[in-house]
C-alpha cells in the first residue's frame, strides 16, 4: 500500500549558516558598534543578546532577514519574550521547533477522518503515517494538510508505492 509521511523538520546546516552571516553583519555594521550584541546558538535555541532591548530585536531582525534568504520557515521559530540580563541588557531566546506535536497530529487525523478519504492516518513519534489504496488518495491527503493553518512547516517526506 502507498504511503507518506508528514514531518516538520528544519535543516540546521541552513540555521547555522543564516546565523553565522547575521553574526557577521551585527559585527560589522555601525549601529551595533559598541552594543554588546550577540548572537549564538544554545541547546536551548538560539539566542541573541545586547545592551539594551531594541538593539537585541534589531540583531533578531537581522537574524530573520538571514533565514528568509536561506529559505528556513520562520514558522519554525517560537520567539520568547525578552529577559533582562544581570548588566542591564536584554536576551531573547528563539527556540527552534522541530516535529509534529501529539496535538497538531490529531488535528490532522481529525481532519482526514471529517473528509471521509479513503486513506488511514496514525501518529508515530513527532510524524504522522499517512497511507491509502492509491496515490490520487494520497494526493488529496496531501492537499488537506497543505490547506490546514497549524502554523507549522510541514514538508511530506518517504513516499512508497
Amino acid at each position: 500500500m502507498p504511503s507518506f509521511d508528514v514531518v516538520s523538520k528544519v535543516q540546521w546546516n541552513e540555521v547555522e549558516n543564516a546565523l553565522l552571516q547575521a553574526q557577521k553583519e551585527v559585527g560589522q555594521r555601525y549601529d551595533f558598534k559598541d552594543t554588546e550584541t550577540e548572537l549564538e546558538k544554545t541547546a536551548d535555541g538560539l539566542v541573541v543578546r545586547s545592551s539594551t532591548e531594541d538593539r537585541a530585536r534589531a540583531a533578531l531582525v537581522v537574524l530573520r532577514e538571514k533565514l528568509i534568504k536561506r529559505k528556513v520557515s520562520l514558522k519554525s521559530l517560537d520567539e520568547q519574550k525578552p529577559e533582562k540580563t544581570s548588566k542591564g541588557g536584554a536576551r531573547i531566546l528563539t527556540k527552534v521547533k522541530e516535529g509534529i506535536e501529539a496535538e497538531l497530529a490529531r488535528k490532522i487525523n481529525q481532519a482526514i477522518k471529517d473528509e471521509k478519504l479513503k486513506v488511514q492516518s496514525s501518529m508515530q513519534e513527532a510524524q504522522v503515517r499517512i497511507t491509502g489504496k492509491n496515490k490520487d488518495d494520497l494526493q488529496k491527503a496531501i492537499q488537506l494538510v497543505r490547506s490546514l493553518d497549524l502554523g507549522i512547516e510541514m514538508q511530506f517526506v518517504n513516499f512508497r508505492d
